[in-house]
């Protein structure tokens, strides 16, 4: 499995690098078969990388800009991003799709910069409330999922993360069927894209996760790890649901 922390626009450069540490601290206590990525804020990624040196986590980026360089104020593009240590790089996350107007089309250009430069994209979708409630949530998810993947994907350098907009900070979460029928609708589409001989890239289920429901969520069919957002913040948390990662897939192998 694979678990993805995302802090989010949290955290100044001291309480970063002790947070990375406790989580260096943690993995040397119990060395966890699950894969784990650590997505700071930018301008401490070269510091978190550095305290978790010796570790097995890695470091990614929470977003990125489709141009190598230019006229884009405030904007960092997948080279800084690969020269600072990251592997993998979130794009289209609803905060970024509402905040900041991002669309289908511009998730596709940052996907397809990422793989340019040999990294992995984690390209998030999820419907929105009056979606869900209009009974047309797993058709969104088709429509994202044709428009924001590019197709350069493949089973390496690609994650889907499924984020119900809705359930993002608010401390909510689907039920366990809703989830399973969202996943059904995203693997689908991967194994018609995907070659055949190929494994399925990582879906990842997003949304409030904590470890409080992070066991019962991470046994949901289909689901291949967890994109966590506020409970990554607390390192112990964080690290009980890597646990829960691991015993999940002893019992889906079971």
């Amino acid at each position: 499995m694979l678990i993805v922390a995302n802090w989010k626009m949290n955290s100044l450069r001291r309480e970063g690098i002790d947070r990375a540490r406790k989580l260096r601290l943690l993995s040397s206590e119990k060395e966890l078969s699950c894969n784990i990525i650590v997505c700071p804020p930018a301008h401490i990624i070269h510091e978190v990388r550095q305290a978790l040196d010796g570790s097995d986590i890695g470091v990614g980026a929470q977003d990125c800009h489709f141009d190598d360089g230019g006229a884009h104020t405030g904007d960092i593009s997948v080279k800084m991003l690969a020269d600072l240590g990251c592997t993998h790089i979130i794009v289209g996350h609803s905060e970024r799709r509402q905040e900041h107007f991002e669309n289908d089309e511009i998730v596709k250009m940052k996907a397809k910069k990422v793989h340019s430069e040999g990294l992995i994209s984690i390209i998030c979708i999820g419907e929105t409330k009056e979606e869900k409630e209009s009974g047309k949530a797993l058709d969104r998810l088709h429509d994202q999922l044709s428009n924001s993947l590019p197709e350069t994907i493949n089973s390496i350098n690609t994650v889907v993360a499924y984020e119900p907009c809705w359930a993002i900070g608010s401390g909510l979460t689907p039920n366990h069927k809703e989830i399973e029928d969202a996943h059904t609708v995203i693997r689908d589409f991967l194994k018609r894209t995907i070659p055949k001989t190929k494994p399925l890239p990582y879906v990842l289920y997003g949304g409030s996760v904590n470890g409080n429901n992070a066991e019962g969520l991470l046994q949901i069919q289909g689901v291949s790890g967890a994109l966590v957002g506020g409970a990554s913040l607390d390192p112990t948390d964080f690290w009980k649901i890597c646990q829960y990662a691991e015993t999940a897939v002893n019992l889906k192998n079971s």
